[in-house]
């Protein structure tokens, strides 16, 4: 059975698309092990109604390549992202605009900036936020551990 296959016979009486995805996933991680960090769930999930006509297509044809070829795309589109994300060295400048998007106007404290870039030290960031403060682009309140900022409009 082909793994888009399983959707068509709906074995359950709910979830058979998630199924059907987990079980590509396992499958291709069990040789690729890469896999078990695409978010190849979440990337259908954006592209759902392409998803589907995939799906579709295949069916009316009764072929699987119009449901690989989209996989294969999808595939390629995670691949590039992990691998940009991989090779991009994020300055001061571009942690700031990315949390200033993140925070979305909301305060925030150096530990929640933290948790928004994991592979940064704590004094990175105080650097960081220290930066932005003196660039004008953030406004701090409080002291130390008690720190709260927020982006300037």
């Amino acid at each position: 059975m082909k793994p888009h296959e399983a959707e068509f016979i709906h074995p359950f009486t709910d979830g058979n698309g998630r199924m059907g995805r987990l079980w590509q996933t396992v499958l291709l991680r069990s040789k690729y092990p890469v896999f078990e960090f695409l978010p190849i769930e979440s990337a259908i999930k954006e592209r759902q109604k392409e998803y589907y006509g995939a799906l579709s297509r295949s069916d009316s044809i009764g072929k699987s390549t119009p449901f690989i070829e989209f996989m294969l795309k999808i595939i390629e589109i995670e691949l590039d992202r992990i691998l940009w994300n991989e090779s991009k060295t994020m300055t001061a400048e571009d942690r700031l605009s990315e949390a200033k998007e993140k925070f979305n106007g909301k305060e925030f404290t150096r530990k929640e900036y933290l948790r928004l870039f994991k592979d940064i030290s704590t004094a990175t960031a105080s650097r960081d936020l220290k930066y932005g403060v003196e660039s004008g682009s953030l406004f701090k309140a409080g002291e130390k551990r008690l720190s709260k900022y927020k982006f300037n409009q």
